[in-house]
């Protein structure tokens, strides 16, 4: 409700401009798990419930890769155990056409590869490893394949799933679209899309007009005028785009808003400043600081009325 939005908004900034939320303004390249490093919150004591009445989804980006491979099982399956609304799935096409959860354009930074996945078969892809360095630990696991994932997780969890064009043209919608419906997962409930690619996201409404569908945009190619004519129920946010006035405007619009974040240094306080805007979800590489922040929020909505 609207007025909830502005109550909460209003609340939030206050407490962060006295200092109420801490948030470290620099998080190293390779870190511990947050149970072990000072610089995470600790949301012990805090109902989980309460996350909910702040009306804020949160997305868990390439998984929890602040603790694991980032687009692994392994930090999927830590982030569906810190029960996120949504974990976040960027996909790339291999050369034999199959799906695979891979962020970059290529194999280099996150795995045992180099150059482009399109470049290599499945099977090739499945001989490498992910590589990321946490404290003084390194840890490898497999490049999964979409279909694994659907496989392990099913309709136990929600799935927020990017697609983009290969080589210039929609090559990956349609055998993504006979994956989710392979597995019975084509249904509002168990997936969103989302994309950068107006192209990609058109022809995604064509073949499943009845999943909710988010157009991105890169901080340097946003524009209000369009964002409010676009074709998405979501409009997603580089969080320096977000301002009182872009969420006010998008929401009269009747879209939603989703923030995804570039800067680790700036982050955690980025979270706390687009929540008290009201935005409608957030991308985090860290899902406890999330939890923290919207049960925080949360916490003084109830205790406001």
């Amino acid at each position: 409700m609207l007025w909830r939005r502005i109550l909460l908004g209003a609340v939030i900034a206050v407490f962060i401009l006295s200092g109420f939320f801490e948030a470290e303004p620099e998080i190293q390249q390779t870190r511990a798990p947050y149970e072990a490093d000072p610089l995470y919150v600790n949301a012990a004591g805090i109902p989980e419930t309460s996350a909910a009445a702040a009306d804020v989804e949160i997305i868990a980006r390439r998984g929890a890769n602040n603790i694991f491979n980032e687009h692994t099982l392994t930090a999927y399956e830590i982030a569906a155990d810190a029960e996120v609304d949504s974990l976040e799935i960027d996909l790339r096409m291999t050369k034999d056409h199959e799906l695979i959860a891979l962020h970059d354009a290529a194999l280099d930074r996150t795995t045992t590869g180099t150059g482009p996945p399109e470049s290599r078969t499945l099977e090739e892809i499945k001989q490498l490893n992910t590589v990321a360095v946490f404290g003084e630990e390194t840890y490898t696991e497999p490049v999964p394949a979409l279909e694994e994932i659907f496989a392990k997780f099913e309709q136990k969890e929600h799935y927020y799933i990017e697609t983009r064009l290969v080589d210039g043209d929609t090559k990956m919608e349609e055998p993504f679209i006979d994956l989710l419906q392979e597995h019975d997962l084509l249904n509002p409930e168990y997936v969103s899309f989302q994309s950068f690619s107006k192209r990609s996201l058109q022809k995604m409404q064509e073949l499943a007009p009845e999943i909710r569908t988010t157009l991105l945009y890169n901080a340097n190619k946003f524009n209000l005028k369009d964002a409010l004519a676009a074709d998405a129920d979501v409009i997603g946010l580089e969080s320096r785009n977000v301002t009182r006035d872009n969420v006010d405007a998008l929401h009269q619009q009747g879209k939603e808003v989703h923030v995804f974040f570039t800067d680790e240094k700036t982050q955690l306080a980025e979270q706390q400043r687009v929540i008290a805007y009201g935005v409608d979800g957030v991308f985090t590489d860290d899902i406890d600081f999330t939890k923290q922040v919207v049960n925080n929020a949360a916490q003084v909505l109830l205790h406001s009325r």
